[in-house]
C-alpha cells in the first residue's frame, strides 16, 4: 500500500523552481488557513498538508512533497467590491470594517470583503458603491498573521474587551 505523500514545508510564491511542479491545488480562503488537512490536487494526487504550525497559504505558494511541489491556487469566491466617492469615505468605511474584525482585501481604490448582506447594507449606508464579484480572496494578514499560536496572543473574541466607545469620551 502506498504511503500518502506529506507536505511539511511551504515554499513562498516565486521562491521555488517551477520545473518541480507536480500540479496545483485550488483552495478557498478558509482551506488556505490550515495546519493539517488531507487534500487532493487538481490533478487527483492525494496528499496531507502537515505543517508544524498554522499558517495562511497564499496564491503561488508551493507545498513541498518528497518528489516535487504542489502549487497553491486561490479559488474564486463570492465577494463584495466596495468603492467610495473619495478617499475620506473609503477610510471611514475601512475603519468600520476593521472595527468589526472583518477580513478585507485592499486593492487600489477598492476594499473587497466576503459577500454578506448585512455588511453590504452597512457599506451602502456609509455611501459606498457595492458590487458583487467572484475573485480569489487574499485579505490583509493583520498584526497576528502567521504568528505561532502556542502561547502567543490570539485575537479571537474569547477575551472580554468591549467594542463600546465610552472610554476617553467623558463630558462634564
Amino acid at each position: 500500500m502506498n504511503q500518502i505523500k506529506r507536505a511539511t514545508l511551504v515554499l513562498p510564491a516565486g521562491e521555488w523552481n517551477p520545473e518541480k511542479r507536480l500540479g496545483g491545488v485550488t483552495l478557498d480562503f478558509d482551506r488556505r488557513s490550515r495546519r493539517r488537512i488531507a487534500l487532493t490536487s487538481d490533478e487527483g494526487l492525494d496528499f496531507l498538508l502537515d505543517l508544524p504550525e498554522p499558517r495562511h497559504l497564499r496564491q503561488g505558494d508551493g507545498l513541498a512533497l518528497q518528489d516535487g511541489v504542489i502549487e497553491v491556487l486561490a479559488a474564486p469566491e463570492e465577494l463584495l467590491e466596495l468603492r467610495c466617492a473619495d478617499a475620506h469615505a473609503l477610510l471611514r468605511l475601512a475603519w468600520h470594517i476593521g472595527n468589526r474584525h472583518i477580513p478585507a482585501m485592499l486593492e487600489g481604490e477598492a476594499i473587497l470583503i466576503r459577500a454578506d448582506h448585512v455588511l453590504a447594507d452597512m457599506a451602502r449606508r456609509l455611501g459606498a458603491e457595492v458590487t458583487a464579484v467572484a475573485r480569489p480572496f487574499d485579505p490583509e494578514g493583520g498584526a497576528y498573521a502567521d504568528v505561532p499560536t502556542g502561547g502567543g496572543h490570539s485575537h479571537g473574541h474569547s477575551h472580554g474587551h468591549s467594542h463600546g466607545h465610552g472610554h476617553g469620551h467623558h463630558h462634564h
